[in-house]
Formats: C-alpha cells, structure tokens, sequence
C-alpha cells in the first residue's frame, strides 16, 4: 500500500468519525481521483493537510463532500431502463391500491422527475409515494427545487421519447431565464430525505426501489449491505431496478430474485 493509500485511509476513517459519513468501503480508484482533484480545487498539497482542514473547518468538509459524490446523471439515463419499466413493472403495480417507491442515490433529482412522468403517464403518480434519498445534501436541496439548464432538455426530450413517452416532454416544464421548471404537481407525493447505503436501515415497506450507477461505486462488502437492505425493504414480489454496469450476479442475494428484464438489470423479489 502507497502512502497515498494510506494516507486516502486515514481520511476516509477522519470522516467517518467526525461527521458520520462512511466512505470507507468505497472502491479505491474512484475515491482517490476524486480525493485528488478535490486536493488541486481546495489548494490542499497532500491528503494528510486536506485531512486536518476536514477536521477543522466544517466547510471544508462539506467542499470535499461535492468531490466524492459528484452527480452524473440526466433524466430518463439510458431509455431502455426506462421502457422495461413501462411495459414489465408498471403493469404489475398498477394493481395495488397504493404504491411506494424508492430512489436511492437520487443525487440531483433528475431520476425522480423521470421515474415521476413515468409514473404520471401510467396513471399511477396520484397514489405513489416517492422516496427519494441521498447523503448529499446540496444535491437533495437542487432535487427539490426541481429545476435544470434549460440547454439540457434538448437531451432530455431524446431520452424521454427513446423512452416510450406518450406527451410533448415540454408539457412538463416551463422555461425562464436559460432555465426550466418542473411541474410542481409531479413532486407532491416526493418526500427527500438524508440516507446513506453504508450506515442506515430500512425505512418503509417499497414495492419498487430504482438504484441507478451507485454500487458501482461500492466495494463487494458494501453492495451486499445495500443489496441487504433492499431486500428487506421490498415487499413480496417487489422489484429492484439497477444501472447498466450493476447486477445482482454474483450476490448472495441472487437466489432471492427473478429477472424481470436482464438485460436492464430490473429484477423481482421471490418472496
């Protein structure tokens, strides 16, 4: 181990420690890259002076906290997840009376929104519940506000219509000021909250949890934890949908669930 390793250790146990936040099994590679731009951003010449900075400046922390979760998403991210949702999951819930739904790792709210419409055009958005949860809570503050660059909707129509969407994806928005602001009726029933994959519990009874490009970021003992926790928190016969690159192969969990569409990586609680 490289004294960067250990030095990246070290902080990650600092952090812990003092504001709760567990990044500790988080995959080496990402972490250090991000650790080491966060260090040219905060003018911080080795990790061991960002470390003390973090101990000492609460605002340093939270710098560092935008580094080492740094949001990449868009709405409706790889449409065909999107589509499989329609046509496999929706129809399924559609037949309970109420719904709850849980989208871990919400970052910046662009997967709420969509999962939202999706479920607004199915006719299912008046009885769901959304959960939608980060631990970072800039990014949770962004995703309440619901609103985006305007420059970004050009991409976002393309995934939306990719998607399967049924309406003119501007009907959604209003646009003001280079920016575009979601239909506040989509996030009524969207409650934002703090959770973190590493240190909590379940919260609520879900029968579709959506968790999209975080445990690729996890190391295997952290994605069996999460993996866990969904578990518990789905209902009998409750889906669990992934990003491209995630699966549940490979998992002790993996016994536990049917694939609803594998290629999508959306998958069905057994029992």
């Amino acid at each position: 181990m490289s004294d960067t390793d250990i030095e990246l250790s070290m902080l990650m146990e600092a952090i812990y420690q003092k504001y709760s936040y567990d990044f500790r099994e988080y995959t080496g590679a990402s972490q250090k890259r991000r650790v080491l731009q966060a260090m040219r951003d905060m003018n911080c010449p080795t990790v061991s002076v960002l470390q003390s900075r973090v101990l000492h400046e609460p605002a340093a922390f939270s710098q560092l906290l935008q580094f080492l979760t740094i949001p990449v998403t868009e709405m409706f991210r790889d449409p065909p997840y999107y589509a499989a949702l329609r046509e496999h999951v929706l129809p399924v819930l559609s037949t309970y009376p109420s719904l709850k739904v849980w989208v871990a790792g919400c970052s910046t709210g662009e997967e709420v929104l969509s999962l939202a419409i999706l479920l607004k055009e199915e006719g299912l958005l008046e009885r769901t519940i959304m959960y939608a949860t980060d631990i970072n809570p800039a990014s949770l503050e962004k995703a309440r506000k619901g609103v985006f660059p305007l420059e970004a909707m050009r991409g976002y129509t393309a995934n939306y219509q990719a998607a399967g969407g049924r309406h003119a994806f501007s009907d959604y928005y209003t646009a003001a000021y280079n920016a575009a602001l979601f239909d506040r009726s989509l996030c009524d029933n969207i409650t934002y909250a703090d959770h973190s994959l590493a240190t909590d519990a379940v919260f609520a009874e879900t029968h579709l949890i959506s968790c999209r490009n975080v445990l690729i970021y996890f190391t295997k003992a952290l994605q069996e934890r999460a993996f866990g926790l969904f578990h518990e928190s789905l209902c009998h016969r409750g889906f669990l949908g992934l990003g491209s690159k995630e699966t549940l192969d490979f998992s002790r969990f993996r016994s536990r669930f049917d694939d609803v569409s594998r290629r999508e990586r959306i998958y069905r609680k057994l029992s």
